[in-house]
């Protein structure tokens, strides 16, 4: 083997060769995703837990699968938890405004401002990102925060690689004008 190579396979993580090692890999990814799209800890911890459930019939697919594949299977449960909060008497639920509820980031970092800082900087953005239309937050959160390339987010989301790009410089502009003033 040639230096250059022994330095690309360690640059290249590799794929869990087990779908319990998938799954652990991806569970805080997979959730961050799946709370911005719903708004609520709970919703979003169930959801990821009924797409690894969904995963677990898919054991026998090659491991190169498994990525596109999970990512599917999340963003259709959400659309589920989506659309079935709309059908809902709003004294049941009221599923336009957030409960508020704080996600419990751990910062190993020592120093209080830097965390401060980082907390405010993604409250920040997870508010922009919720008031994004859903596919346009899709496409951000899948292809920026992911770093899924265009033909994977596409296939994630369902359609054209056109429509991921567009989606993406839409969601982009939007961030850009709704951040400028944290700058």
């Amino acid at each position: 083997m040639t230096e250059s190579t022994v330095a690309a396979d360690a640059a290249t993580p590799a794929l869990p060769t087990t779908l319990e090692g998938f799954l652990a890999s991806v569970e805080r990814r997979a959730f961050r995703f799946a709370e911005l799209g719903l708004r609520h800890r709970d919703d979003a911890l169930d959801a990821v837990q009924d797409a690894m459930i969904k995963m677990l019939g898919y054991r026998e697919r090659p491991p190169s699968e498994w990525t596109p594949l999970f990512w599917t299977v999340l963003r259709s449960r959400i659309i589920d938890v989506q659309r079935r909060r709309t059908f809902r008497l709003s004294w049941l639920s009221d599923a336009r405004a957030p409960d508020g509820e704080e996600i419990d980031w751990a910062d190993a970092g020592p120093d209080p401002a830097r965390h401060h800082d980082g907390r405010e900087a993604w409250g920040r953005l997870a508010e922009a990102l919720r008031q994004l239309p859903r596919r346009q937050r899709e496409a951000f959160s899948l292809r920026v925060l992911e770093e899924f390339d265009v033909e994977t987010t596409a296939r994630i989301m369902g359609c054209g690689e056109g429509s991921v790009k567009t989606h993406l410089f839409r969601a982009r502009e939007a961030l850009q004008t709704h951040l400028e003033e944290f700058r």
